[in-house]
C-alpha cells in the first residue's frame, strides 16, 4: 500500500514540452507502456545517471548524447534492456534510429530509457510498432497519462509540479517519476524527468540537476539496491519571456533553483511511499556529526538494516536494533556515550543507554504510526543529514518473489 500518497497534484503544462503515449504490449497486450516526450528546439538537457557497473544499454547511450542537441527522450517500461551486451546496445539504437526517422531529427538527438526486467532482449519491433500512435499523441497536458505509462511495480503514478512569478513572467517546472523497488542512492534511483520552461544554460542545468538530486534522490532508500537503469533528467525549454539563467546568483536562479529542489524533494518522498510493500514512510534524521558522510554512514546503516526495517513492520519498538545498526556504521572514535536516539518526541536512548524517562508503551505507541521519526543525536560536531525509507514487509518478499511471473 502507498503510505500517505494520494491521487496526482495538478501538474501545470511546460511550454516547450510535450508527452505522448502508446501501448507496445511489452510485458501484457494493452498496456501504455511507451512514452515519447518532444522538446523545443533549441532546450538544454541535464542528465545524472546510475554508477552501477551492469548500467542498461539505454544508459550508456543517453549519457553519451545528452550533452547534444536532444529533441526527442523515448522510454519503454516492462524491459530493462541490461545486461543484454552489445546486442542490447544495438537494440537501443535501432528504437532511437526509428523514432529520429519518424520526428525528422538526427539520431543523436533521441535519448532512450528502460525500465523492467532485466536480462531479456528488448522487444524492438513491438516498441517501434507503437511510436507513430506516442508522437500522434504528443501533447503538453500529457503529464499524467505519462506518469502511468512509466509504472512498473509502482501502485500510483507519481508527480510534483511549481509555478512562479519572476518580472511578471509564470515559470513552470513539472516532473514525474518512478521506482518502487530496487532503490538506493547511487545518482537519482528511479527514472525521473523534471521540465522547466526557464532558459539555463548546460553548466547551470547540470549544477542545478545534481544539486537537487543529491538532496531529494539520493537520500531515499527501499532496499539497498541500485538500480541498473536509473537516470534523472532536466529539461530547460527556454520558452519562457526571461533572460538566460548563466550563472549561480540572483532572485530568478534562487528561485528556479528552489521550484527544482522541491519537484525533487517530492517526487523522491513519493518513491519512498510507494515503496514496494511499504506500510511505513520512515524518516531517519542524524545529527551532530562531525562530517556529512559520517552522518549519511549511519543513516543509512539504520535505513538498510533488515532488522530495523522489519520491527517497524511490526510495529515494535526495538531500539536495541538501531543502537547496533549506529555501531557499526564505522564512525571512526564514535562515542557511545554522547549519543541519544528519539522515536519521534520519545526519547529511548540517552548518553548511550536507556533512557530513564522511557517506556515501551510510549515507542510502541510512536511505532504504531504510518510516519515515523528515528533521530539520532551523534554529539560530535555539527553536520546533519536526513535519508527517508520505508519498513520490509511480507508483501514486499511477495512481490519480488513473483515479479517475473
Amino acid at each position: 500500500m502507498a503510505v500517505g500518497l494520494g491521487p496526482l497534484p495538478r501538474l501545470y503544462p511546460v511550454p516547450g514540452f510535450e508527452l505522448g503515449i502508446a501501448s507496445a504490449g511489452i510485458k501484457r497486450p494493452g498496456r501504455k507502456d511507451v512514452v515519447v516526450m518532444r522538446c523545443a528546439e533549441g532546450s538544454r538537457v541535464a542528465g545524472v545517471f546510475t554508477l552501477n557497473a551492469f548500467c542498461a544499454a539505454p544508459v550508456i547511450l543517453a549519457r553519451q548524447r545528452v550533452a547534444g542537441a536532444v529533441r526527442y527522450l523515448l522510454t519503454n517500461t516492462g524491459n530493462a534492456n541490461a545486461g543484454t551486451g552489445e546486442p542490447g546496445l544495438a537494440s537501443a539504437r535501432k528504437t532511437c534510429a526509428r523514432l529520429a526517422e519518424l520526428a525528422n531529427v538526427e539520431e543523436g538527438a533521441v535519448l532512450p530509457f528502460s525500465t523492467g526486467v532485466i536480462g531479456e532482449p528488448l522487444p524492438v519491433e513491438k516498441i517501434e510498432a507503437a511510436l507513430p500512435a506516442a508522437l500522434a499523441d504528443l501533447n503538453a497536458d500529457n503529464w499524467a497519462a505519462a506518469a502511468s505509462g512509466i509504472m512498473t511495480t509502482d501502485t500510483l503514478p507519481k508527480g510534483a509540479s511549481r509555478q512562479f512569478q519572476h518580472a511578471g513572467v509564470t515559470v513552470t517546472v513539472t516532473g514525474i517519476s518512478k521506482g518502487a523497488g530496487m532503490i538506493k542512492p547511487n545518482m537519482a534511483t528511479m527514472l525521473g524527468y523534471i521540465a522547466t520552461d526557464a532558459k539555463v544554460s548546460a553548466l547551470v542545468l547540470q549544477d542545478l540537476l545534481r544539486e537537487a538530486a543529491n538532496r531529494s534522490f539520493n537520500r531515499i532508500t527501499i532496499d539497498g539496491d541500485t538500480s541498473t537503469n536509473d537516470c534523472c533528467m532536466l529539461v530547460a525549454t527556454g520558452q519562457a519571456a526571461l533572460p538566460e539563467i548563466d550563472q549561480a546568483g540572483g532572485e530568478l536562479f534562487a528561485a528556479l533553483q528552489q521550484a527544482v529542489l522541491e519537484v525533487s524533494m517530492e517526487l523522491a518522498q513519493a518513491i519512498v511511499r510507494d515503496g514496494e510493500g511499504a506500510t511505513k514512510f520512515v524518516t531517519v534524521r542524524v545529527n551532530g556529526g562531525a562530517t556529512y558522510q559520517e552522518c549519511l554512514d549511519v543513516g543509512y546503516a539504520v535505513a538498510h538494516s533488515p532488522l530495523i526495517k522489519t520491527a517497524l513492520f511490526a510495529s515494535d519498538p526495538n531500539w536495541g536494533r538501531i543502537l547496533a545498526a549506529v555501531g557499526r556504521a564505522g564512525v571512526p572514535q564514535l562515542d557511545v556515550g554522547k549519543i541519544d536516539v528519539f522515536l519521534g518526541a520519545v526519547c529511548i536512548v540517552s548518553q548511550g543507554g536507556r533512557a530513564a524517562s522511557y517506556t515501551e508503551e510510549q515507542g510502541a505507541a510512536v511505532m504504531a504510526q504510518a510516519e515515523i521519526d528515528i533521530r539520532i543525536e551523534l554529539g560530535r560536531g555539527n553536520c546533519s543529514e536526513i535519508i527517508w525509507t520505508t519498513d520490509l514487509s511480507h508483501e514486499y518478499v511477495k512481490i519480488n518473489a513473483e515479479y517475473r511471473t
